[in-house]
């Protein structure tokens, strides 16, 4: 446990993780400051009237007077006021940071670029059918901080490449990257190997790392150890079987579970779930618990969840899909029997879209782009694709057209900022719609 008494602590970002860390000080008898790029901050209202706050831009003298800053994800170390702060030696953390230097339970640490949301969930809902206490939280749900709240017997943390930036504490009991793709590449002007050092923070004194045998990224730096426990499609100590028909979950050679018996589809969740099953065996779950909640999980909002099945078409909202990479796992594999009609837009975040291409093939796919890159993914494959300027304008259009066995998939390989208020926002349209229209 760290002590924190006579610190100057500078918060720097509110909203629910914010809170919680003012919060955390308070508890322990610090009272910090708490600064905010936003004038009017969500959660403002809730923020204690004894604590000293500055809106509307970061006040340096206030960073540079601080013995400790805790940073928001969202602020980027590379910002000069911070550099200046870290060049001055003020200690720079985060809340993840902090809940490490506390947490008393065993942690499962989770990154990767697409699915770690769905993982992280799962591995909670393992704990769970095993009777654990299991706090859950990080980049998902709960703010971490607020987890030390209740007895746990593990904490199972979703955690971004900006929360592992400003994490030196952690020692997981068992961590994954689950993947590397291009996104965020407006916060890594350096590329993919600096965005790729920051997740692999996570491996850093973990007991058991469990990699992804089809991505080299997700290796550590000297190469897999005797830490690493793999899954992959084909290969790996978890690894999908497919024989007669069926796929199997298979683990070192036996056969544990038949994908049929499990509501999630697509062999992206597939490779989720066999990573979530490495995980929860790292931190010794009952194996038996850990597959019953495999059959029982029925997917997360916004990933590849189908919202309407109607006349033999099925709209699929996979909305979370907010870069290359998710929307390449989406494509990867699926089979449609009909016409894929496949919605595509949004802010894409300075990304390379050319490797969509390959998934664009054939001659049933048709390509509808929207939002502020819609020119851009309209160009990978001219022939096939409609340019609209919202998605609501593609739907119609594309509601006009589907027949029996078509799939209507929203998968926009972009955020979602340009024309929503968030990726959630946008899939509920797209199911609104779905159902109105389908």
């Amino acid at each position: 446990m760290a002590d924190y008494q006579g610190k100057k602590v500078v918060i720097i970002g509110l909203g629910l993780t914010g809170l919680s860390c003012v919060d955390f000080f308070l508890a322990r008898g610090v009272t910090p400051r708490v600064m905010d790029t936003r004038v009017v901050p969500p959660g403002l209202e809730k923020l204690p009237a004894a604590v000293e706050r500055w809106l509307g831009s970061l006040n340096d003298s206030w960073l540079l007077d601080a013995d400790l800053i805790v940073a928001s994800p969202g602020m980027a170390l590379a910002h000069p006021a911070l550099m200046d702060a870290a060049e001055a030696g003020v200690e720079i953390v985060g809340d993840i940071e902090l809940f490490c230097r506390e947490a008393q339970a065993p942690i499962v640490a989770i990154t990767g670029s697409n699915g770690k949301s769905t993982v992280t969930t799962l591995v909670g809902e393992m704990a769970e059918a095993a009777g654990w206490q299991v706090g859950v939280g990080g980049n998902i749900g709960l703010p971490a901080l607020m987890l030390l709240d209740k007895p746990a017997q593990l904490y199972v943390l979703e955690l971004s490449s900006f929360q592992l930036e400003t994490t030196s504490s952690l020692h997981a009991a068992a961590a994954t990257i689950l993947n590397v793709t291009e996104d965020h590449m407006d916060r890594y002007p350096l590329g993919m190997q600096q965005y790729r050092a920051a997740k692999l923070r996570i491996y850093e004194n973990a007991a058991v790392c469990v990699v992804n045998a089809d991505d080299a990224m997700t290796m550590p730096v000297r190469g897999a150890d005797q830490r690493c426990v793999s899954f992959g499609v084909d290969v790996g100590d978890y690894h999908l079987n497919r024989q007669q028909g069926s796929t199997w979950l298979r683990v070192k050679g036996e056969k544990v579970l038949n994908t049929a018996e499990m509501n999630l589809a697509g062999q992206h969740n597939y490779t989720n779930a066999l990573a979530a099953l490495a995980l929860a065996d790292a931190v010794g779950l009952p194996r038996a618990t850990s597959l019953k909640a495999l059959t029982t999980f029925a997917g997360l909002a916004h990933r590849f969840q189908l919202v309407r099945e109607n006349n033999g078409v099925r709209w699929i909202n996979d909305s979370k899909a907010t870069n290359v990479g998710s929307t390449e796992a989406a494509l990867n594999g699926l089979q449609v029997a009909g016409t894929l009609w496949l919605l595509l837009g949004g802010d894409g975040k300075s990304a390379d879209f050319s490797s969509l291409t390959r998934f664009l093939q054939g001659d049933n796919i048709r390509v509808y782009c929207f939002g502020r890159d819609g020119a851009e993914l309209a160009a990978l494959r001219p022939e096939i694709s409609v340019q609209t300027n919202t998605m609501a304008e593609a739907m119609a259009q594309i509601a006009a057209q589907v027949k029996s066995g078509d799939m209507v998939l929203l998968s926009p390989a972009c955020a979602s900022l340009d024309q929503f208020k968030n990726f959630e926002q946008r899939g509920d349209l797209f199911a609104q719609l779905a159902q109105e229209m389908g």
